[in-house]
């Protein structure tokens, strides 16, 4: 039931987000849009609240309670900048506004921008953290509660992981192509100055 509900939280996402947009830039309706991307956050509020409930009824904590658990972590994490991203680009095809500037390609741009992206991941990891120690605590039974306790390590597992690609950007930044105007491609700038 969690899988399923993990499944139906992120089709939401993407359906509250595809409305968001429409009414914003499609039907010229900025505060139902508005209103619509608002609701985001409600779908982690239904995610949190079933699977607390899944566990108070009795339910075997098993890898599904973690699994939504860093789901939630993730859109805490990262959903903000995916729906800016989304709405930067829906603006710019929809309502003719600036074309949004993409992530630094070279240098230390590059690897400020990887940073930012992998604080991102830490906050994710956080939050799952956060809520898998508060179901440990509610389920109360040692003994039950090693897989959510798996869990915790997966996050920061990959929150380590992430942290050294980030970090590989600091030791060895990629160079711009000679020539080349660094962190933005010739035309990329000439259609910025337009």
């Amino acid at each position: 039931m969690i899988v399923a509900l993990i499944a139906a939280c992120e089709i939401g996402f993407w359906v509250l987000l595809a409305a968001g947009l429409a009414c914003r830039y499609l039907l010229r309706m900025p505060r139902t849009g508005l209103a619509l991307l608002l609701c985001e956050p409600l779908l982690e509020v239904v995610l949190l609240v079933v699977t607390a409930l899944d566990l108070r009824y009795g339910a075997e904590p098993n890898w599904t309670h973690g699994l939504a658990a860093l789901y939630i972590g993730y859109t805490v994490g990262h959903g903000h900048r995916t729906v800016k991203w989304l709405d930067g680009h829906a603006a710019h095809r929809l309502a003719g506004a600036p074309r949004p500037a993409g992530p630094p390609r070279y240098g230390m741009a590059r690897a400020r921008h990887e940073t930012k992206v992998w604080l991102g991941t830490l906050t994710g990891a956080a939050v799952a953290t956060v809520l898998l120690q508060l179901a440990i605590w509610y389920v109360g039974d040692p003994g039950r509660t090693t897989s959510l306790e798996d869990w915790r390590f997966t996050a920061w597992r990959v929150a380590g992981i992430h942290g050294l690609v980030a970090l590989a950007y600091w030791i060895w930044p990629k160079k711009a192509p000679a020539g080349g105007s660094g962190n933005r491609p010739a035309e990329v700038e000439e259609r910025a100055r337009r």
